[in-house]
């Protein structure tokens, strides 16, 4: 089957991202967060007070991508940045009560999405595809420069 045919898997799984994509976006604007953000919160609700470099390099983005989003969370009273308490180059990140909370519906929104795109699945339809994706993405990051954002 070719690539560019509407039944083939690559427009299929276009397909897909886009949707997937649109139905977070706008469940997550209605909570006040943008789609890239839930991963900043919950490494945040994790673990509190990590650097800016340390959360850039947990969710294998570039430093200045952490900024700007950084910037507009706070700016959002979603965390607030201070200075670390023994080296003042280092600028720790902690997410506000605020954030919290945002981060819990979040949370939700993401069980929401996850029922929706799973709903008549069967457990073991839900295991095989998550082991097919795994694979794909295993595939994708031999070829793929692994410091590219994901």
């Amino acid at each position: 089957m070719e690539c560019f045919q509407d039944d083939s898997l690559y427009h299929v799984f276009a397909q897909v991202i886009k949707l997937h994509y649109h139905r977070t976006h706008t469940l997550l604007d209605k909570v006040g967060v943008y789609p890239g953000q839930p991963g900043m919160l919950f490494s945040l609700y994790k673990k509190d007070g990590q650097s800016q470099k340390e959360l850039a390099n947990k969710l294998n983005i570039k430093p200045a991508t952490a900024t700007v989003m950084l910037n507009r969370m706070e700016k959002a009273g979603l965390l607030e940045r201070k200075a670390d308490a023994t080296d003042q180059r280092i600028s720790r990140v902690y997410i506000t009560e605020k954030g919290g909370e945002v981060c819990e519906e979040v949370k939700e929104v993401m069980k929401i999405i996850n029922s929706e795109c799973f709903s008549n699945f069967t457990s073991e339809e839900e295991i095989l595809l998550r082991r097919l994706l795994m694979q794909v993405r295993d595939n994708l990051m031999k070829v793929c420069d692994r410091k590219t954002e994901i």
